[in-house]
């Protein structure tokens, strides 16, 4: 049933392109009006979105306000419902999704994530205020129920679809031969980078992870956890890894580093994929062996794609490997949640820490 909260709350927003402007804000209570369900935050994920975006790199406000919410990866509690609101009940748990379509076939036909426009809004991103607030009112259609067991690790579903669409997408494209994949490879340590080896693992592939992070680092022995094996770039460098590890069926590179993912694209082996998830910014150049590249990925059939947010069946996707992973691998998903921070400390939330995977800022108490 609706109801109605007057007053104000709290948020965490940013002046666009103002480096290091994020602060504590108050804004008007959303309601449950007809149609949107309000949503009680408890918990917010911080990723290099958010740091980028506190950075002054990019941001959008919403139509007419100075300001941005921030927050796009949010576990929530349904407060109240609005009338005509269908399959949620408050005191259910859900983790809402980030895009919301403009007027382009895809997005129409439900793949606001394949948007041919441009025109979409992204929360806490892209013309719409995110979820770093104490509430939001959202559509039934963009949120994902979240069964109670999945309560201590749910806030990582968002990151997880991004890598649960690069999986499903790269399987998609290989359908264009007979692949029968054993060997992946994942360029990254962070978030994505462990979620990816994760599904990786459920598939039964042998997974090689590459990153910067020292071989005593907590991510290491996540990986090592997962039967996945983990190196230093330091002392193996992306250019060898394939004389390294023979074929390289799939790569996912998670990195940023648009040169990482120029020498990754020269690894992959016959008839594979690799899949770039990382955004980098700047205008960066290299020189790359651009002949060699040509060659062999036409040689070779190889194929190279980009990938970015995910659709609300990524998400639906992402809450049925929760529970296969956290029954294969019990606990592994509280591993990767390395620090949860006070919502008055959110400065610090945005700071990230070499040692962080995923920071949590907590919102409210159950």
């Amino acid at each position: 049933m609706a109801r109605t909260l007057t007053g104000t709350m709290q948020a965490i927003a940013v002046t666009p392109k103002q480096p290091g402007s994020a602060k504590q804000i108050e804004l008007a209570m959303p309601q449950a009006s007809a149609g949107p369900a309000l949503i009680r935050v408890l918990e917010v994920g911080i990723d290099g979105t958010d740091t980028e975006i506190n950075n002054g790199e990019y941001g959008e406000p919403p139509p007419g306000s100075p300001v941005l919410v921030i927050g796009h990866e949010a576990l929530g509690v349904v407060e109240a419902i609005g009338s005509g609101v269908q399959g949620f009940a408050p005191g259910d748990l859900v983790v809402s999704t980030v895009r919301r379509p403009d007027e382009c076939p895809n997005c129409q036909a439900g793949e606001s994530d394949m948007c041919l426009f441009g025109n979409y809004t992204e929360r806490g991103i892209k013309g719409a205020h995110g979820y770093m607030g104490q509430y939001y009112s959202e559509r039934p259609a963009f949120m994902v129920k979240i069964p109670p067991a999945l309560r201590p690790f749910a806030v990582l579903l968002e990151p997880l679809s991004i890598v649960e669409k690069a999986t499903v997408q790269a399987w998609k494209i290989q359908e264009r031969m007979v692949w029968q994949p054993k060997r992946a490879v994942v360029l990254g340590a962070g978030s994505i980078g462990i979620l990816a080896t994760i599904l990786l693992r459920l598939r039964g592939l042998e997974v090689h992870v590459y990153a910067k992070t020292p071989k005593d680092s907590l991510q290491a022995d996540v990986i090592a956890q997962l039967g996945a094996s983990y190196d230093s770039v330091d002392d193996h460098p992306i250019i060898g890894i394939e004389a390294e590890l023979g074929q390289i069926d799939y790569m996912l590179e998670a990195t940023g580093s648009s040169t990482v993912a120029f020498e990754a694209m020269a690894q992959v082996g016959v008839n594979g994929v690799i899949c770039l998830t990382g955004v980098s910014g700047g205008n960066s150049r290299i020189e790359i062996p651009s002949d060699v590249i040509n060659l062999d990925m036409v040689l070779g059939n190889r194929v190279a794609f980009g990938s970015v947010n995910a659709n609300r069946r990524y998400f639906e996707l992402g809450v049925q490997h929760f529970q296969q992973a956290e029954q294969r691998w019990p606990g592994i998903f509280e591993r990767l949640i390395t620090r949860r921070v006070p919502f008055a400390d959110f400065k610090s939330a945005l700071d990230r820490r070499p040692e962080d995977i995923k920071t949590l800022l907590t919102i409210a108490d159950e």
